[in-house]
């Protein structure tokens, strides 16, 4: 049995409570994280970090869980809701918190100077601007889990937006339409019971996929079967996402989302290590 990390401190009890049951169902079923990744379509990054606290799993993650292990997924779906409902209100309160903060920088800044005189006041351009991209910084910190993280493939360097979750939204759902453009369908909740496979076709031994998600309004690549080496790469007009498999122990690729209205917009192509190459 693995040596599990601490979960973070100041985690709600009830994704606590959620993380360790999944801690469990992982570790009475021996499963490593690349049999997790082959076995629920989620990678061994995506997992590492459900199982350590910093990312709460998509529902359909949790589904291909207990379909993988043959757990009841009910109950584990009901931990699943209460620690959503926790996780989500924990964000709202660092958004308060976070905004609280700026309206308070906002009152200092704008403050009348001591004694007779004029008031000191910024620009208001200059402060809309300056709370608009200390906004964007916050809801990127949560959204990213603070930093970078590795996924087990590489990515094209194309812009990726950081728009927070669209209201209206599935609960889970972070995304929707070009807010989704350049993101990871499964730490945005577009993959699971949210996603179908538009097209597919065999490239050697790797089987290509076109992956629509209509909730979100966007598609995807993904390479089952892939080896190190093994690329795939969708493209819309201008707009290119490619991904690979960087571990050796991975058998999934899969690129960041491309919004489309419907999947025919976008052609993704597959090259492998052997030479062999082929689209969708």
């Amino acid at each position: 049995m693995p040596r599990r990390k601490d979960l973070p401190d100041g985690l709600d009890p009830r994704v606590g409570e959620f993380v360790t049951r999944l801690r469990r169902i992982v570790d009475d079923s021996g499963a490593s994280l690349a049999a997790l990744a082959e076995g629920t379509g989620y990678g061994k990054a995506s997992w590492e970090r459900y199982l350590d606290g910093r990312l709460l799993a998509p529902k359909g993650a949790v589904v291909a869980l207990a379909e993988a292990t043959g757990t009841d997924p009910v109950p584990l779906v009901t931990l699943w809701e209460l620690a959503e409902r926790a996780w989500s209100s924990s964000a709202l309160r660092h958004d308060g918190a976070t905004e609280a903060v700026l309206l308070s920088r906002a009152r200092t800044m704008t403050a009348p100077a001591p004694g007779p005189g004029r008031p000191a006041r910024r620009p208001m351009v200059f402060l809309a601007g300056a709370l608009g991209a200390l906004a964007v910084t916050a809801g990127a910190f949560l959204l990213t889990d603070g930093g970078p993280a590795g996924s087990g493939r590489t990515a094209a360097a194309t812009p990726v937006p950081s728009a927070g979750p669209a209201r209206g939204l599935p609960p889970g759902v972070l995304c929707a339409g070009p807010g989704c453009t350049g993101r990871d369908p499964e730490e945005t909740g577009c993959g699971g019971e949210h996603v179908t496979t538009a097209r597919s076709v065999t490239v050697g031994a790797a089987l290509l996929e076109v992956r629509y998600s209509d909730t979100c309004g966007a598609a995807w690549g993904r390479l089952v079967g892939a080896v190190r080496g093994d690329t795939v790469r969708v493209t819309v007009g201008r707009v290119r996402q490619t991904g690979g498999i960087d571990d050796a122990g991975e058998t999934i690729a899969y690129t960041p989302m491309v919004a489309v209205r419907e999947p025919g917009e976008m052609r993704a192509c597959a090259e492998l290590a052997s030479g062999q190459r082929g689209c969708a």
